[in-house]
């Protein structure tokens, strides 16, 4: 006795007769017959009524039908429950990332690295850099994509690309009708959000030592804690902020993106993992951001 021998039997009892259950399984009649003969044959039973329409069960057919209907369910759920045990046991790669950077090249990345390594779920987690300093010595997670330039002898770091950077300005703004890229000083005396304003070294650093470095001098600054607050400050004609390029595909009617020159107008994309950290998928991640990016930034230690 097979399996398949059972499926036609009970194909034929819940369809209720031959023709039904040979369309059902996709088989022609003559064999799906010749099938439940060779079950009648094995058991030594009749298991239906000969010419009775509907089909009806013989009392032997009904003890078969108990017996055969758990069984092949159970069999029916293997393939599953195998499936959803592979899936809960597969490898997991978690990913701490800074909200602006999603914006940009990251999903081609993460698309690179799961080809490279199908077997292994990734997880994508959003935090800053600090956090994601102290989530990968902690092992919650594996990785970072971050943009703080920040020391530990437990973590390696590489840049993989310095994104330029960009001033968002309201759309009356007068900096808003400039022709080309708008020099940073033309930010002297603006009224400048920064974000986030917690925890620190943040990107809002980042953006004040810019600004040092070109010598500009704003009216007044802003910190608030989310980007999305800022570029709605901006919207509303609170002032301007500096952004990486990849969020000026964040669109809103009233904020006009514009490119900035000056000295070191760019922000890091820095990749970090843990020192000790040799595994295959840790190395392919690192491998996926290099091919992303191929034309990497200076050392995360280069502070000019």
């Amino acid at each position: 006795m097979e399996i398949r021998h059972l499926r036609y039997f009970l194909a034929v009892v819940e369809m209720r007769g031959f023709t039904r259950a040979a369309d059902h399984l996709g088989v022609s009649q003559p064999p799906l017959s010749r099938q439940i003969r060779d079950l009648e044959v094995e058991l030594g039973v009749d298991l239906f009524e000969r010419g009775t329409r509907p089909v009806q069960l013989t009392e032997a057919g009904r003890l078969l039908f108990e017996q055969a209907t758990p069984v092949v369910a159970a069999l029916d759920q293997i393939k599953p429950t195998i499936r959803r045990w592979k899936q809960l046991r597969r490898p997991r790669f978690a990913v701490g990332v800074v909200g602006s950077i999603l914006h940009g090249d990251m999903p081609a990345m993460i698309r690179r690295f799961r080809a490279m390594m199908p077997e292994v779920e990734v997880e994508l987690i959003e935090m800053i850099t600090l956090e994601q300093v102290a989530a990968l010595k902690t092992g919650r997670i594996d990785a970072g994509l971050g943009r703080v330039r920040i020391d530990d002898p437990a973590i390696v770091r590489e840049v993989l690309f310095e994104e330029p950077l960009m001033v968002a300005v309201p759309v009356d703004s007068a900096l808003a009708e400039a022709q080309g890229p708008v020099p940073i000083a033309a930010l002297e005396g603006e009224r400048v959000i920064l974000y986030p304003s917690q925890p620190r070294p943040s990107y809002a650093d980042q953006v004040m030592g810019l600004l040092a470095r070109n010598a500009v001098v704003p009216a007044a600054s802003r910190e608030v804690r989310e980007v999305q607050t800022a570029l709605g400050l901006v919207a509303v004609g609170e002032g301007v902020a500096i952004v990486p390029e990849a969020l000026s595909q964040t669109r809103h009617g009233n904020i006009v993106y514009r490119p900035l020159e000056g000295i070191g107008v760019v922000s890091p994309v820095i990749l970090s993992q843990r020192a000790a950290d040799g595994s295959a998928a840790a190395r392919a991640f690192r491998e996926a951001g290099r091919e992303t990016w191929p034309n990497p930034g200076p050392s995360p230690d280069a502070r000019s």
